[in-house]
């Protein structure tokens, strides 16, 4: 595994920071193509991802500076200001409410900038899990399979071959990536099947990983995971009501 790439002035550049950055890089460029579609000017991708990019990073901090000061591993503060803590669920309510604000203020459609965003954030979302792969984070549970994979600098190092998770999740997410992109014109509400569809395959991914059990023998993600299938099953529903009633 590559955990970092070189230092700047002391400063260590991780691959994760680098496949985070070509996450934001490739979703902006299918915003683009998106917003051609519609009519729009591609060019504001780039106003978007700014938008995305501190809602992202400000939402992932903070979740899991609040979840660790609720747990009581770290002090709030303390977890803010670490380098760790870029968690995907905190950047993804962060970013969806700081770009759902940008739209507002720039006179955009929300809905049709979500759809864009639906069919760009599969694909940015599995640069970042690549990432997490190289620098030996969230992986799985010991396995005995060919496919394992050890990693004796990660978060934390383990020198035993375990499941690459993180993989699991880039393959689902390819696969979501494309079908929602089939389904872009189609499709009642996409941004509510991304959700669904990213909350159900990390629901299933999760039962390979360590995390711990917080209620009902499911983890938080998993938690959260249910969530995010109600959630975008119920705006799905919401928007395919409304588009045949607009007929009438």
């Amino acid at each position: 595994m590559y955990p970092v790439l070189f230092e700047v002035f002391g400063y260590a550049i991780s691959t994760f920071g680098l496949m985070m950055a070509v996450g934001f890089l490739v979703s902006a460029w299918i915003v683009g193509k998106r917003l051609a579609e519609f009519g729009h000017d591609p060019e504001l991708s780039s106003t978007i991802l700014i938008y995305a990019m501190v809602g992202g990073v400000l939402g992932s901090k903070l979740y899991f500076a609040v979840d660790q000061w609720l747990l009581g591993t770290m002090p709030f503060l303390d977890a803010l200001l670490n380098r760790a803590g870029i968690t995907w669920y905190g950047g993804l309510i962060g970013g969806t409410v700081v770009v759902t604000l940008a739209t507002r203020i720039h006179g955009l459609p929300t809905k049709m900038i979500s759809s864009c965003v639906a069919t760009a954030a599969p694909f940015g979302q599995a640069c970042g899990r690549i990432g997490c792969f190289l620098v030996g984070d969230d992986y799985g549970r010991p396995t005995d399979g060919w496919w394992g994979v050890a990693f004796p600098e990660g978060a934390p190092p383990t020198m035993v071959p375990v499941h690459p998770t993180q993989l699991y999740e880039v393959v689902w997410l390819v696969v979501v990536g494309a079908l929602l992109w089939r389904r872009r014109k189609t499709s009642p509400f996409l941004f509510g099947e991304y959700l669904a569809a990213n909350g159900f395959g990390r629901f299933f991914i999760e039962m390979l990983r360590v995390n711990p059990k917080v209620g009902l023998g499911l983890t938080e993600p998993q938690w959260i995971g249910v969530g995010l299938v109600v959630l975008g099953a119920v705006g799905w529903m919401y928007y395919r009501g409304r588009e045949e009633e607009s007929p009438a």
